[in-house]
């Protein structure tokens, strides 16, 4: 009879005490996916896996998880995340017509990521900025007060090279 060897993910040494930390105690999941999408960027299947293998959970409750929340990736993002809140304030001053603008000029499908991986582009339930209706989230930065032209605006230092002066919050 032969014996399978299981395929299991390399982790950080701080990602496997981080897990062992958590092990056992309530809503321990959600956190040491917090911290295994902080350290990759997303959570890649392998990854995902060797998770559940060491909090002793199965797999499924793992990409359960990991599919029902928004927050989580199980694809690489893009080098720039664009996120447009699609809350009540903002869906009503017109973030339909700037997704559907910055879809088009980008070339990219909503929550899927450009072919050159430059951008990604979510729609997101809220941000929590009503005030700054419409509004994004570039990268981690709120752009507010937006209009199809000034959402443009903004793109351009970023397709043009690394981008974001840090100057794009609204004002």
């Amino acid at each position: 009879m032969a014996v399978a060897v299981e395929n299991r993910a390399e982790l950080s040494q701080g990602l496997a005490d981080f897990i062992e930390q958590w092990r056992g105690k309530p809503g321990n999941l959600i956190m040491v996916l917090h911290k295994t999408q902080e350290e990759y960027g997303y959570v890649p299947e392998p990854v995902a896996r060797e998770v559940a293998r060491r909090l002793r959970v199965p797999d499924a409750q793992v990409f359960g998880v990991l599919t029902f929340y928004n927050y989580f990736n199980l694809e690489p993002p893009g080098k720039h995340r664009i996120a447009v809140c699609m809350g009540t304030a903002c869906y009503l001053k017109g973030a339909g017509s700037i997704l559907e603008d910055l879809s088009d000029h980008l070339n990219v499908a909503v929550n899927a990521v450009t072919e050159d991986m430059q951008f990604s582009l979510q729609a997101v339930r809220c941000i929590g900025c009503c005030g700054l209706a419409p509004a994004v989230l570039m990268n981690d930065e709120v752009v507010g007060k937006l209009s199809i032209e000034k959402m443009r605006e903004t793109l351009e230092p970023y397709k043009d090279g690394d981008g974001g002066s840090g100057d794009a919050a609204a004002s």
